[in-house]
């Protein structure tokens, strides 16, 4: 088989909040922005990588969902439990200070951990943890 990672998915609950995040923030370039008010469903991505792209949905829209499962999933974003990625750059510490100088929350600055990985995380504007691991 010959399979590639082409979208993932992470929620969201103010797009415009997350537009600015994921565009202006860390850079990523605006794909698609589909629907209106708060059910908009943007594609964003690394510029340099077209094939590899981030769906920011609003959560909970299938019909098929409870109330008591939307309820669910309200709660977890906003314990920022629901959803995260996993990014990667070559220089931790000037991604670090670029996107803490535009106020996104931090959860961890840079840090060696014991498992050979150096990284930092963040929150976006839907409490989605965003972890950024540095490349050798």
């Amino acid at each position: 088989m010959d399979l590639t990672i082409h979208t993932s998915f992470l929620p969201h609950d103010d797009p415009d909040a997350s537009l600015v995040f994921y565009r202006d923030v860390l850079g990523f370039e605006v794909r698609g922005d589909v629907g209106q008010g708060r059910m908009r469903w943007i594609t964003v991505g690394p510029v340099d990588r077209p094939d590899t792209s981030i769906l920011l949905a609003p959560p909970a829209v299938d019909p098929g969902i409870s109330e008591d499962e939307r309820r669910t999933i309200a709660e977890m974003m906003a314990k920022g439990t629901y959803g995260w990625i996993l990014l990667a750059t070559r220089d931790l510490d000037v991604t670090f200070d670029k996107v803490r100088a535009q106020g996104a929350e931090v959860v961890q600055d840079p840090t060696e951990q014991p498992y050979g990985i150096r990284d930092c995380a963040f929150r976006d504007p839907a409490g989605n943890l965003i972890r950024v691991q540095e490349t050798r």
